[in-house]
């Protein structure tokens, strides 16, 4: 058994076989690399999140409002309102111009979109590499094992035995590459599902959120929500 193993498979394994074991390692290196950012990006928005709309509304007035989101980079709460309040405040600046163009209504839903988009796509970042590596990394693992199985048939062959074990060692060790691209693409997978689900929460408090700023700074009113979660309007 000491001419078996993977250090064996390394040393007899033709280039192909080499380069694909190199491709699943960098995919499995890359998979991780992006699971521990995403994971730690994942815990800061998180706690930015966690009670930054009840804070926001509960506020004085905009200015409190902003001071309590505090001014940590990346809360995409604080963006939103400052991407609102910016304009409100240049679609009143520029007025004239802008009057039989969009009005105020429009103009800041559209600012407000881009910025949840910029968001959006922030947040997004990473995952379709690990969508990539979770669907094509077995197939990858798989095509090792195929093309180790046939070279190790032919050697066989070649030899002319035929026995167990001539045959276990080499098979063992060729379907040892769709163990290796399984091992790749399962954490891949389960995180770009969690990361999903996880962004999907976070995108529904901003686009209730960013309803409750367009109402706010077009109308002078704010959407609060009750208990159930649902929006009502209130004074200013």
């Amino acid at each position: 058994m000491e001419h078996y193993g993977l250090a064996h498979l390394w040393q007899q394994g033709d280039p192909v076989i080499r380069a694909l074991t190199l491709a699943l390692v960098l995919m499995s290196a890359l998979s991780w690399t992006v699971i521990l950012a995403k994971t730690w990006q994942f815990i800061c928005l998180r706690q930015l999140t966690k009670n930054a709309e009840q804070a926001f509304w509960h506020a004085d007035g905009i200015e409190h409002g902003i001071e309590k989101l505090g001014k940590r980079a990346g809360n995409p709460f604080l963006a939103l309102v400052l991407a609102g309040q910016e304009a409100a405040s240049h679609h009143q600046q520029n007025q004239p111009s802008l009057h039989h163009r969009m009005d105020i209504s429009d103009w800041i839903t559209r600012c407000l979109k881009n910025t949840l988009d910029e968001n959006l796509m922030r947040m997004q970042s990473g995952l379709a590499l690990l969508a990539s590596i979770g669907s094509t990394a077995p197939f990858v693992g798989l095509f090792g094992t195929v093309w180790g199985i046939y070279h190790a048939l032919l050697a066989i062959g070649e030899n002319g035995q035929a026995s167990i074990n001539h045959v276990a060692g080499p098979v063992g060790e060729a379907l040892i590459m769709t163990a290796f691209g399984l091992f790749v693409a399962i954490p891949a997978t389960l995180a770009y599902n969690a990361f999903t689900r996880g962004n999907k929460r976070i995108v529904s408090k901003l686009n209730r959120f960013s309803h409750g700023l367009h109402a706010y700074f077009v109308t002078g009113a704010r959407l609060r929500s009750n208990r159930r979660g649902e929006l009502k309007t209130a004074p200013r």
